[in-house]
């Protein structure tokens, strides 16, 4: 292992250190504050070191990648929730939130499943055993399309662009799988799923609310969406509230990622993905639009709908979204450190082989 990659994980081991220390002390200090702006400023100091100070120890993207959208997405949000007593880490709720689920749900791209959703015990078991499938048939893709980018020198630009697409969706996925996979057996807590197969989506609405990772429209919904929405039905009414609001929330998605591409790549932003997720949002409040207009009356056949919504994702994403990760060699970086924590592995399981047969021979 070189010196680089031994001081990013040194840096790494220090960040989440501090993250831990700084929600421990949100957990025994801020909590005891009576919620609003006093609550806020006690926290304001967490809020600033996980927006401008932890995310810059980091370079790169697998493991820096994580840690800024664990941190400065979804622990700032949550803890601006908090501030206000709401949200998962809310002090209010009955029984009172613990220590380790205070710490966990805070950073972790991770929702609790509600009991009354739970399918039957004697088919909870054949579920998980159909996750499982499916996660490991996703990660023998994600391997084949690991040795395509071998001969990207012989693909289209744009068949790479589109190539991007899938290989982002399986890497999202597989990471928030494994993340909530190790939560769910440290505390034995039962977890939503983080993606629902969005390339079944029916609609935009579908697939960016219900299919596509999930823990960013579980944050941003009572964070932007419901206060947007409260103050637009005092303006336009209750029917065209959703309107300003979904455009919002996109608008607030669209600004977070380009603070995690800067991040990622150092590289100020061109505002490209702050305009694909505005289009995105854009044509959710369209379709909201015509579905109130229409009262439910008209509505596509899923094998027309769902390729026209995916098609729709994956022209605007390869048109808009990727090009930002083309630009600070996103796919490249991420390869490269793939293929180092690979042969780290073969160089240390080598080595104990080598350990073994000195043991036995002498």
């Amino acid at each position: 292992m070189e010196e680089n990659d031994e001081n990013e994980i040194k840096n790494f081991i220090k960040v989440w250190i501090s993250a831990f220390i700084s929600l421990t002390y949100c957990y025994f200090i801020p909590m005891k504050i009576p919620k609003g702006k006093f609550r806020f400023l006690s926290i304001l100091p967490v809020l600033y070191l996980f927006t401008f100070i932890l995310p810059f120890k980091l370079t790169t993207i697998s493991l820096g990648g994580g840690t800024a959208f664990f941190l400065t997405w979804l622990a700032n949000f949550n803890l601006i929730l908090f501030s206000i007593d709401k949200g998962p880490l809310s002090s209010s709720s009955n029984p009172p939130i613990s220590y380790s689920k205070f710490i966990s749900t805070s950073c972790l791209p991770i929702k609790l499943k509600n009991p009354s959703s739970n399918p039957p015990k004697k088919n909870q078991s054949q579920l998980q055993t159909t996750t499982t499938t499916n996660l490991a048939i996703k990660g023998l893709i994600l391997g084949l399309l690991t040795i395509i980018y071998e001969h990207k020198q012989i693909i289209h630009q744009n068949l790479m662009l589109v190539y991007y697409c899938c290989y982002l969706y399986l890497c999202l996925e597989l990471l928030l799988a494994i993340v909530a996979a190790m939560v769910s057996k440290l505390l034995k807590l039962d977890l939503e799923p983080q993606f629902n197969e969005p390339f079944l989506s029916a609609s935009l609405q579908d697939f960016w609310g219900h299919r596509w990772n999930l823990m960013v429209p579980n944050i941003l919904k009572p964070t932007v969406y419901d206060p947007v929405r409260y103050v637009s039905v005092a303006v336009i009414g209750r029917r065209w509230a959703p309107l300003p609001a979904t455009l919002s929330t996109f608008l607030v998605s669209g600004l977070m990622h380009e603070l995690i591409f800067f991040y990622f790549g150092r590289v100020y932003p061109t505002w490209e993905v702050t305009c694909f997720f505005l289009l995105q949002g854009i044509c959710v409040a369209l379709e909201i639009l015509v579905k109130k207009l229409a009262n439910g009356k008209w509505r596509l056949h899923p094998v027309i709908s769902r390729p026209l919504t995916v098609g729709f994702v994956l022209v605007t994403a390869v048109w808009l979204f990727f090009p930002q990760v083309v630009r600070f060699n996103g796919i490249d970086r991420v390869s490269n450190e793939v293929a180092a924590v690979v042969g780290f592995f073969k160089e240390a399981g080598t080595t104990l082989k080598w350990l073994k047969l000195l043991v036995f021979n002498v």
